[in-house]
């Protein structure tokens, strides 16, 4: 369904003229310097553009986003109706608005932008925003009220509206001030929830009690904002951790250490269980714990890891706030193997492999030996194929094979043995289900040579392994026979 304002534009030349100038949005130029699309994945369409290059965007329908030639990009309204309201009555000439300011000072800062704005460009500019406010059927709301929707929307810029260059996959810039913080995103629910357990409300202690992710936000939510009242809680938390059938150990180490921080006697069998018989007396309890809070647990929380945060934002369904840390993190990295290898696997753990094949790129390129360049080349192969590409997850695999010597190459020293090891079945597996993905996009060519090499691969790793890949093996054989027939 067509937004009534953007269909009036598109219809009303005399509407579209106004809108364009004085008021810089002009539907006219609905085009973008370069080839975007969301994060989130959402529609993105083209509606209007502004003198400076900078394009409107509609967003899954009906948000606005703007993004500047210069790579900023910002939600402005939730409809081309706020857009227009808020573009017309606080244009972007009138540079003295600001958040803080009443309606008295609104007026003024609008009246001051207005007088230079006649005086320069536009001398019918009164009777130019009347006919526009009218012609658009645009409401008479308060300047203060437009300046706070257009505030609120550019605050939840992220993480719906993370503005990406398609052919490099960085992200747009947000200016600081309206960008989240992952971390107080995630802490919410557990500062809540901690604050509630204080006081007594025993509907959150059994909340807690069933929910783990709750439990681990409620735990790191105590780690930083600690009580001495807390020793009841946290007793109770960590009870929970060791009764749980989870595979987040974390969080059971972190609810031993604030509970053995007290050096009870009576909570040595407890924490004896949850260290694993680490703890076996209340001295030593404090001893044990003072330890790993300066390794991992202190009470810092600007000194927690940032993946952290995105580990437990993933963990709570929040999955997008989880892609937008993450991409902000790969755009700011360098050449740091362990970064990116870290968040490749992160991006890969939420479904994001085109990012995570951005990261994994970077990386191969950073490996100095042969066996490095063969492990991580086979992850870019997978990470390829799942993200869609098999061309450029064959590229990756032939990158695998010339490091590890399969194509006929003297390998090196440390990767002599390859084929004897894990990574010659995982490079094998990969080139099978390449083959698969090949036959099923009907690329009869990348099929067939892929089939080749892994026919090759499997006589070269010996028989334990090749045993492991049969089924995949048989499956893969039989999709190229039916793919491309004999002789072709």
């Amino acid at each position: 369904m067509t937004d009534r304002v953007l269909e009036l534009l598109r219809t009303r030349p005399d509407l579209a003229e106004l809108a364009a100038f004085p008021f810089d949005f002009d539907v006219s130029r609905a085009y973008h310097v370069e080839s975007v699309h969301l994060a989130s994945g959402a529609s993105l369409e083209p509606i209007a553009g502004d003198d400076t290059g900078g394009t409107y965007f509609l967003c899954g329908g009906t948000a606005v986003l703007h993004a500047s030639s210069d790579g900023y990009a910002s939600l402005l309204a939730d409809s081309v109706g706020e857009a227009l309201e808020i573009l017309v009555r606080l244009p972007a000439w009138c540079e003295n608005v600001s958040p803080e300011l009443d309606e008295e000072g609104l007026l003024a800062a609008v009246r001051e932008g207005d007088d230079e704005a006649r005086e320069e460009f536009a001398p019918e500019l009164d009777a130019q925003r009347a006919a526009l406010i009218s012609g658009l059927g645009l409401p008479d709301r308060s300047l203060v009220e437009l300046n706070a929707l257009s505030e609120s929307a550019t605050r939840r810029t992220e993480p719906d509206h993370l503005l990406l260059n398609s052919d490099e996959l960085c992200a747009y810039q947000l200016e600081e001030s309206f960008r989240q913080s992952l971390r107080d995103v995630v802490l919410g629910p557990g500062r809540e929830a901690l604050e509630r357990m204080r006081s007594g409300d025993l509907g959150a202690w059994e909340e807690a009690a069933a929910d783990p992710v709750l439990r681990a936000g409620v735990l790191r939510a105590a780690q930083y904002d600690r009580r001495d009242g807390d020793l009841p809680l946290l007793r109770f938390l960590l009870e929970h951790e060791c009764a749980a059938r989870t595979e987040w150990f974390e969080e059971r180490r972190l609810a031993a250490v604030l509970v053995a921080l007290h050096g009870q006697d009576g909570d040595v069998a407890l924490l004896r269980s949850a260290t694993a018989g680490q703890v076996t007396d209340s001295a030593g309890a404090v001893e044990w714990a003072r330890a790993e809070e300066a390794k991992r647990h202190g009470r810092d929380v600007v000194a927690e890891s940032e993946f952290t945060w995105i580990e437990l934002a993933h963990r709570q369904g929040r999955v997008e706030h989880a892609r937008v840390a993450l991409i902000r993190m790969l755009d700011d990295t360098g050449p740091d193997a362990d970064r990116l290898r870290e968040l490749s696997r992160a991006l890969e753990r939420i479904g994001d492999h085109a990012q995570a094949a951005r990261a994994q790129f970077n990386l191969l390129s950073l490996q100095d030996t042969a066996w490095e360049r063969a492990s991580e080349a086979y992850v870019l192969a997978r990470l390829e194929r799942r993200k869609g590409d098999l061309a450029a997850a064959g590229r990756a695999l032939e990158r695998a094979r010339a490091a590890v010597g399969a194509d006929g190459t003297t390998p090196d020293g440390a990767v002599a043995q390859w084929h004897r090891r894990g990574l010659g079945r995982l490079i094998t597996e990969q080139h099978l289900e390449l083959t698969l993905a090949a036959v099923e996009a009907g690329d009869a060519e990348l099929a067939r040579t892929t089939m080749v090499h892994g026919r090759l691969l499997l006589d070269t790793i010996g028989k334990g392994s090749a045993k492991v890949l049969s089924r995949l093996s048989t499956r893969a054989k039989w999709a190229v026979a039916g793919l491309c027939p004999p002789g072709a």
